[in-house]
This record gives C-alpha cells, structure tokens and sequence, in this order.
C-alpha cells in the first residue's frame, strides 16, 4: 500500500489535492482513498490531508505517520513544521519550492507551484499544480488521469486553468541534486 500525507495551509486545496490524486489512482483500476485531517484550522492554519493507493482493497482508515511520500502545497511550511517527520527510508518530498531542500531518508523533487498557480488561475492556490508535480516525481499515477478527473471536477473554463497548471508542473518539477 502506497500511502500519502498532504501539507498545506487551510485555502490551499489540501483536501482537494488527496481526492483527486485517489480519484486519478481509481481510473487507472487502483483502490484509493482520501481524508482530511480536520481540528482547529482556518484558513492560512496549517493542514493536512491523506492518500493511499494499493492494488487491493484497503481496510486501514487510520491517520497516515509514515508516509511513502509527501506532498507540501506551501513552500514556508518546513520552516513549521516537520514535513518529514516518519517519511519512509527513501520516500519522496514534492515541493512548492523555487529551490531545492535536503531531508534526512528522503529524496526531494520541488517546482514553483505558485509562480504557475498564479499565471494560470490567477490565484495562489496550489493544489493541482503539485499534483502534476506529483506525477512526475513519483509515477504513481499518469498526467492523462490527473486530467480527466481535472474535466470531471471542475467546470469547462476552469478545469482548463487547472490543466494548464497540472501540465506547467508536470514539465518544470525536478529532482533535487
């Protein structure tokens, strides 16, 4: 079972985030979940949400602590909190970052999602674009799933905005040296 912790910050599309990478995961035949992680937040509060995918069904429905990877939606979260903290021996940390970061038993991929969130929404919400970053660093899903679950969610002029960011993030995600 491949499990993943989402961090964001309450407004930043978290939540969204984990339901349609699951989503993404189901069409390609997978058995998927997603849940959030719900206390005091507001928005701009740190947040977290979860996946997990396998190829059979998953009966645990417990709060992800060792992750498989890591999705940070807010590049000044790891200056909060532990972003890697239970991150599985050679996990993988996707960043909203301009800059590469190092984490101890982990790799790192990071890509300015905000730069594209803001050229192609308009806004800094962050979601979809770490999900194409997402694809690219790990391979878990395809970029063609993540766009069809992008046409089924959103509307027609938004879903392409959200494409656009998914496929932006896909090309600029890299692999920390």
């Amino acid at each position: 079972m491949i499990e993943i912790r989402f961090h964001g910050r309450g407004g930043q599309g978290a939540v969204t985030a984990a339901r349609l990478l699951a989503e993404a995961a189901f069409l390609e035949g997978k058995h998927a979940q997603a849940f959030p992680f719900f206390g005091a937040e507001r928005r701009g509060a740190p947040v977290l949400a979860f996946a997990r995918i396998d190829d059979k069904q998953i009966r645990v429905r417990t709060q992800i602590y060792d992750p498989d990877y890591v999705v940070v939606l807010d590049p000044l979260l790891p200056e909060v909190v532990d972003v890697a903290s239970g991150i599985k021996q050679g996990g993988i940390i996707v960043l909203n970052s301009k800059k590469s970061m190092k984490f101890p038993h982990a790799q790192t991929a990071f890509v300015d999602a905000t730069s594209i969130a803001m050229e192609t929404l308009g806004v800094p919400i962050t979601n979809t674009a770490m999900l194409g970053a997402f694809a690219k660093a790990t391979g878990l899903v395809t970029l063609e799933s993540l766009i069809e679950v992008i046409k089924r969610y959103f509307s027609s002029k938004l879903a392409e905005k959200n494409i656009s960011a998914i496929k932006a993030a896909y090309e600029q995600t890299r692999a920390a040296a």
